[in-house]
């Protein structure tokens, strides 16, 4: 219930590299957005991609169906604060106009 208050309040995700409370967390509001028990479009951000795609294989997961291709369209990775804010200056102007 925590999480979902806490989507719930936020307008956008900017996910750091951290440890299980992270990944649970991360986790999470993705699975949040992807049940569409949400109402809003979050934007997520996973910052630092090194880490993310070693620390979770999301090519791995649609490969073996657990998760579909689409899905890897709930968050975008940034690999500096610049494309971060680019990613999230899009993606909240787009959910403004709407």
């Amino acid at each position: 219930m925590r999480k979902l208050w806490f989507v719930s309040l936020a307008e956008a995700l900017v996910m750091f590299p951290g440890g299980f409370g992270t990944l649970d967390e991360t986790m999470e509001v993705i699975t949040l957005l992807q049940t569409k028990k949400t109402q809003s479009k979050l934007p997520v951000v996973l910052y630092g991609p090194s880490y993310w795609k070693q620390v979770l294989n999301f090519d791995f997961m649609v490969k073996y169906h657990t998760i579909s291709k689409n899905d890897l369209k709930l968050f975008q990775f940034a690999d500096s604060p610049e494309e971060a804010f680019t990613i999230l200056k899009r993606e909240l102007t787009k959910q403004s106009l709407k």
